[in-house]
């Protein structure tokens, strides 16, 4: 079972380097572009501090991953340097993806902890210190999948407590998420979303929201709604968004996203959009 993918069908992971080499000195980040930041650290001593915090000395290979703005400055030796590759993070629809919500705003991964993902660091810095055409490219889309290894590792691992991860994690809720994410469309029951786990009705409500923080059929709403507004957002008709998210009747729909969002779909349309 691929508990990712279907995410990826309707939120497209995209990431942009734009920082590659040996850094030195003190460098802040304000990240004020409104996505995540994915900081890759291959070699050197490295100072992390966040303000007002102390700061974290960094001596491994290290992955650094912030899900959403979050100013924070790295320090490092003039002499020696750290190499380092950094890059901008977007999951799509921003904060309505669902992968974001109840994810930590930091997480620090030594690479050691990861098994498998030394070939493609390797690749990753390869590209990242070579000048070769395509450069620019091969190392975004590296990027996106040292993201997607990351996110393997958090459910591999149970390292979220609380969200999609936490419940992707649990082998008997991620099937009926998963589900729910390939087919939001389906006319789904939480009988049936628990008959898909292999668990009681009752024992998988309870579960569930322990595990993602909400109720299973407030989680699918959540769902359809975030996957509808990807679909308005490439431009798609009202009366064909209404029925692949579910509802048969595009005014049943607008009443729910309205109740869930606070204004219409024509006026979140016609407004731009906004998360």
């Amino acid at each position: 079972m691929d508990s990712l993918s279907p995410l990826f069908k309707h939120f497209t992971l995209s990431a942009r380097v734009f920082y590659s080499g040996a850094l030195c000195g003190i460098v802040d980040f304000d990240n004020q572009q409104g996505v995540g930041i994915l900081h890759v650290l291959r070699r050197g001593t490295l100072r992390l501090a966040h303000p007002p915090a102390a700061s974290i000395e960094l001596t491994e290979p290290t992955l650094l991953f912030y899900r959403q703005p979050f100013a924070h400055r790295f320090e490092v030796d003039d002499t020696l340097g750290a190499d380092l590759v950094c890059a901008s993070v977007d999951f799509g629809a921003s904060m309505s993806n669902p992968l974001l919500r109840g994810m930590p705003n930091f997480l620090c991964v030594p690479l050691a902890d990861m098994p498998g993902v030394e070939g493609t660091m390797a690749l990753l810095f390869d590209e990242a210190f070579a000048n070769r055409p395509g450069r620019e490219a091969g190392i975004d889309r590296l990027m996106e999948f040292m993201v997607v290894l990351l996110l393997r590792h958090a459910i591999d691992t149970k390292m979220v407590k609380l969200g999609l991860v936490a419940g992707l994690a649990d082998a008997r809720l991620a099937k009926a998420i998963t589900a729910m994410h390939d087919k939001p469309e389906q006319g789904w029951t939480l009988e049936e979303l628990a008959q898909t786990a292999g668990m009681s009705r009752a024992r998988f409500a309870a579960g569930f929201k322990q595990a993602v923080g909400k109720a299973p059929m407030d989680y699918l709403t959540d769902w359809r709604i975030s996957v509808a507004q990807t679909l308005f957002r490439r431009g798609k008709p009202m009366k064909v968004v209404a029925p692949a998210v579910g509802y048969s009747n595009p005014a049943a729909f607008s009443r729910v996203f309205a109740k869930r969002i606070g204004i219409s779909a024509a006026d979140w349309i016609t407004g731009g959009n906004p998360q």
